[in-house]
This record gives structure tokens, sequence and C-alpha cells, in this order.
């Protein structure tokens, strides 16, 4: 039986995508599975995106046996997708601590800029930026400490990412642990998919934005924030 399959020789892959689409769920790049994975199952991908991989480097006719360089790429890509900068897939949304609202703050509350890496899911190159969160408390709903609004951030791009789907996940899973009267975000990065393939352009930068709630309804919050966003330091 090889490693990285169970006990009946399916490999683990293939089983937690039946049990994926058993239970009617997507499974796309930027999408969390980890109530898929049972315990040591991430442990057995590890092992076969390594045999797959070193099938990859076969093809591209490196000689990893006699290159020491190389000897070992398939182990440590497999890692690095599985446990970093694809991590946010496998595994669950972090712990959020959050505090009543005891002094009813309702004013503008700006995070950032809290660093971004993530990876393009059309080619899998890095997208390396930061981002800017504004928060209009509700009075009457908890709050979160600031380190929280960067562990879901991470938590969200460690995975394969369009940018434009990006903010709009984060969004969302900001709104649904706050319930904020507005939610802002502003996303800036450079993409390696143009910058190390394609056009070269090593200069060009990307920048979207949401906005819900007050920051949607009422443009002088939205001018506040975005005036207060230091987005060239």
């Amino acid at each position: 039986m090889s490693k990285n399959s169970d006990l009946t020789g399916v490999p683990v892959s293939v089983k937690i995508r039946e049990k994926i689409q058993a239970a009617k769920k997507r499974f796309h790049a930027n999408d969390n599975i980890a109530d898929f994975l049972d315990q040591g199952d991430l442990e057995h991908l590890i092992d076969e995106v390594e045999s797959k991989f070193q099938g990859v480097l076969d093809s591209l006719v490196i000689d990893t046996a006699q290159d020491h360089n190389t000897d070992k790429t398939a182990r440590r890509v497999a890692k690095m997708f599985l446990t970093e900068v694809f991590n946010g897939r496998y595994v669950p949304p972090p712990k959020i601590t959050d505090f009543p609202n005891a002094e009813n703050l309702n004013e503008l509350l700006i995070v950032g800029p809290i660093a971004v890496r993530s990876a393009c899911s059309h080619h899998f190159c890095p997208v390396i930026g930061k981002i800017w969160i504004g928060v209009m408390p509700n009075k009457k709903t908890n709050v979160i400490g600031l380190s929280k609004y960067a562990r879901l951030t991470e938590w969200v791009m460690a995975r394969p990412q369009i940018q434009e789907e990006a903010v709009i996940q984060l969004a969302d899973l900001i709104e649904s642990k706050t319930k904020p009267d507005g939610i802002a975000i502003v996303m800036e990065a450079s993409h390696f998919c143009m910058s190390w393939r394609g056009v070269r352009d090593m200069d060009s930068k990307m920048i979207n934005s949401v906005m819900r709630g007050a920051f949607l309804n009422n443009t002088t919050l939205r001018r506040e924030f975005l005036s207060l966003i230091p987005r060239n330091n």
C-alpha cells in the first residue's frame, strides 16, 4: 500500500474529493476544505503531492537523482504548498476572541497595512502586497482585537487566489465575525504572473476594493477612509 493512500489503497485525495462531492460542496482553489479532512490526512496529502511533483520534475527532464540541489525538491514543494502558502485551504479558521463594545464605539477604525502573501490560481505565481481594512463598528455588537484582522487575512490569502475574489471573501468573513455597520477593504499587490512571465512588467500593481454598509452609502466616510490610507509608503 502506498504511503499516500488509506488502508483500502485509495489515494487520500480521492477520499477527500468523494466526501466533498457527497456533501454537494465545491472545492475551488480558493475554498477551505478543512471540514473534510480527517486526522492524518494532511500528512498523507504531503506524501501524495511529493510523489506527483516528482513526476513533474521527471517530465521536466531534471535529474534529481544526481543533482544535489533538487534531490529533495519534490518533498519541499509538497510541504510548502500544504503547510505554508496554501494551508488556508486545509486548516480551520483561526480562533477569534471578541470583546463587548462596552464604550459603544462607532467611529472609523482602520487596520493596515497587512502584508499579503498569496498566489494566483492561473499560474500559481506569487501575489505580494498589502491590505487595509476599514471598519465602522456597530454599537451593539462585539469587537475583535487588531491582530485578529491580520490572522483572518492570512487565512483567506493562503490559498490560490484571484485578487478580485480575495477581497470579497475577506469582507464576507469579517462581516460574519463582527457584524459591523460598515466594512471597507483595499488591496494593492504585485502579481508575479505579470513580472516573472508574460509581459514581464516589473512595476505594475493591481489595486481593488470592496465597500459595504456605511462605506458604500456614506460618501464622506468612504472619502475619509481612502484619504487615510498611506498607499505610497
